[in-house]
C-alpha cells in the first residue's frame, strides 16, 4: 500500500490486488514506529493517522535477575518529532493509505482480487492472471513490474521460484486479548510500556491497547498442541501466574480465543526476478521480537517506490533497477535479523533450562547508572537501521 501510494503520487498507474474484501484481520503488526509516523506527516497524513484511536508505547522494561523491572529501551529519549510507537489497528491504517490513494487518479485498489498465477513473455515476468471473488470473472493484468507484496507465505515469490534462506526459530506465539476491565467496571491500569513477564518457564509479551491487553505467550515451536493438551485452566493458571494484575478478566478466557503463529525468520537470497520484485514479509519474513516487521515493510515500499518511479515513468525498467531496491534495503534487513538471532538464542537456552529469560544484574546496575543508555535500543527498534524519508515527489 506504502509503495501504491508513493508509486502513484509519482504519476505511475498502479493497481493494487487484495483478496480478502476487507482489512480486519486480527494480531497483525499494530506498531507505527517514530520513523512510520514522520513518513505519514511527510506524506501530509499524520492529521488523519491522529484521529484513528491509538494507544501509545513509551518504554520497553524487562525483569531483572534481582527480581526488579529494567527499563531498557525508552522512547522518550528519542530526539525525534514522535518519541513513541503507536498501537494502532492495522486495518485503520491501511484504510487511511487506501484512501489516500484513491484520491490519485492513478491509483487503483481492487479487493476480492487474487493473484492464481503469472505472465512469462520473453523470458521476463509481464504481469498476472487473478480471480475477481466479487464477480466470479477472472482475468489477466500486464504490467512492466509486478511487485510481490503478499506475506511470508507469497504466492508471487513461489511462483517467480524465488529461493529463500530461513534461519531457525526456537519459538512460537500464542496470540490473544485480555480484557484490563476487572468484573465490577473498573478499569485495570497496565500503563504504557512493554513489559515481558514469566513464570513457571512461560515468556508473555504485553502489550497495553487501552481497554485491553494484546498479550503472547512464547512457546517453543511445535509445542502448541501440548499445551491444549494440558487444558484451559492450566493456561489461564499460566497467564494469572505471570500477570497477577490481570488473573481475574483472563478467567474468561478459552481457546477459541487463542491464535497460533508459526513464528519464521528468512530471507530471499534474490528478491527478484526478471519483472518481479519482492519488499516486506514476502522477501524477509520478520520474528515479533522487536516488533519491526511493520517498520521494515514501510521502508521497503519508500525505498522501492523512490528507486523505481522515474524508471517506470519513463518505460526504462531493467533489472539493475529492481537490484538497486535490493542493494538499499539489503543491510537494515540483516541487522535487524541479526539481532533476532541474538534473541532467539538466548531464548533457545531459556527453554532448555526452563527458566524465564532476565536481565542479569550486572548489566541492570549499568542501565540504571547511565539511563541514556536506553536511548540505543529504541533507536534500533523506533527508527531502524536506514530509515526512509518520502521522496520529494512524493510529500504534501
Amino acid at each position: 500500500m506504502i509503495a501504491g501510494l508513493l508509486l502513484a503520487r509519482a504519476g505511475v498507474e498502479v493497481t493494487v490486488l487484495e483478496k480478502h474484501g476487507d482489512f480486519l484481520r486480527d494480531f497483525r503488526g499494530d506498531t507505527i514506529h517514530p520513523s512510520t509516523q514522520l513518513l505519514l506527516d511527510e506524506l501530509g497524513l499524520m492529521e488523519r493517522f491522529q484521529r484513528i484511536p491509538f494507544s501509545r508505547l513509551e518504554s520497553v522494561q524487562v525483569p531483572a535477575a534481582d527480581g526488579t523491572v529494567v527499563t531498557v529501551g525508552d522512547f522518550r529519549r528519542l530526539r525525534h518529532p514522535y518519541p513513541f510507537i503507536a498501537i494502532a489497528p492495522q486495518w485503520d491504517f491501511l484504510d487511511l493509505l487506501a484512501e489516500a490513494g484513491r484520491e490519485e487518479p492513478t491509483f487503483h485498489l481492487r479487493m476480492r482480487t487474487e493473484v492464481t498465477g503469472l505472465i512469462h513473455r520473453g523470458g521476463r515476468i509481464a504481469g498476472v492472471r487473478f480471480a475477481d471473488h466479487a464477480t466470479g470473472k477472472r482475468g489477466e493484468l500486464i504490467a512492466p513490474l509486478t511487485i510481490a507484496a503478499d506475506g511470508r507465505d507469497s504466492a508471487v515469490r513461489r511462483l517467480a521460484r524465488i529461493p529463500m534462506r530461513d534461519y531457525p526459530v526456537p519459538f512460537d506465539a500464542l496470540w490473544f486479548r485480555i480484557p484490563a476491565v476487572a468484573a465490577d467496571g473498573t478499569p485495570i491500569d497496565v500503563g504504557r510500556n512493554l513489559i515481558p513477564r514469566g513464570a513457571g518457564g512461560r515468556l508473555f509479551i504485553l502489550i497495553p491497547r487501552g481497554d485491553y491487553v494484546q498479550a503472547a505467550m512464547l512457546v517453543p515451536k511445535g509445542t502448541e498442541a501440548q499445551m491444549r493438551a494440558a487444558g484451559i485452566e492450566a493456561f489461564r493458571a499460566d497467564v494469572a501466574a505471570a500477570v497477577p494484575e490481570l488473573a481475574e478478566p483472563s478467567r474468561g478466557l478459552e481457546f477459541a480465543d487463542v491464535h497460533v503463529l508459526d513464528v519464521k525468520l528468512n530471507r530471499a537470497r534474490r528478491w527478484w526476478a526478471r519483472g518481479a520484485l519482492c519488499i516486506g514479509d514476502a522477501a524477509h519474513a520478520m520474528s515479533p521480537a522487536g516488533g519491526v516487521g511493520v517498520n521494515l515493510a514501510v521502508q521497503d515500499g519508500v525505498a522501492a517506490a523512490a528507486l523505481l518511479a522515474a524508471p517506470l515513468r519513463q518505460g526504462r525498467m531493467s533489472d539493475a533497477v529492481v537490484a538497486a531496491v535490493q542493494r538499499r534495503r539489503t543491510m537494515p534487513t540483516v541487522v535487524t535479523q541479526t539481532a533476532q538471532r541474538v534473541i532467539h538464542a538466548g531464548m533457545r537456552r531459556a527453554f532448555a533450562a526452563g527458566w524465564t529469560p532476565r536481565i542479569p544484574r550486572g548489566l541492570a546496575r549499568v542501565v540504571r547508572a547511565a539511563p541514556w543508555l536506553t536511548a540505543v535500543p529504541a533507536t534500533l527498534v523506533g527508527i531502524g537501521a536506514l530509515p526512509e524519508h518520502a521522496p520529494q515527489f512524493a510529500r504534501r
